[in-house]
């Protein structure tokens, strides 16, 4: 039986995990930033603003969780001879440009 995704794991260096934390830190921020708005009843393209902010945050952080994929799990397991990391590879990029 193939191995769900949810089952799999990665070993992250301290600096990596830290970088990936702290971004993920400021967007929990800013999510609740938002709620706050809508709770004080903020006038709707303000929100929006904050909305958008919160989508580029999310994008960044997909793009270098990204790229430390490639630069790590893709290539190790090209040299091992497992190519089928680029059909996986391809798949989640596609998932990304939805």
């Amino acid at each position: 039986m193939e191995e769900k995704d949810c089952c799999r794991h990665k070993h992250r260096e301290a600096e990596e995990y830290e970088a990936l934390l702290k971004r993920l830190s400021r967007i929990e921020g800013q999510v609740r930033g938002v709620r706050g708005m809508v709770e004080k009843e903020a006038y709707c393209t303000d929100i929006l603003t904050q909305v958008s902010a919160i989508q580029s945050a999310l994008n960044a952080f997909s793009r270098e969780l990204l790229g430390n994929h490639i630069r790590t799990c893709v290539v190790r397991d090209i040299q091992n001879g497992q190519l089928e990391v680029v059909d996986d590879l391809l798949v989640t990029i596609q998932k990304l440009m939805k």
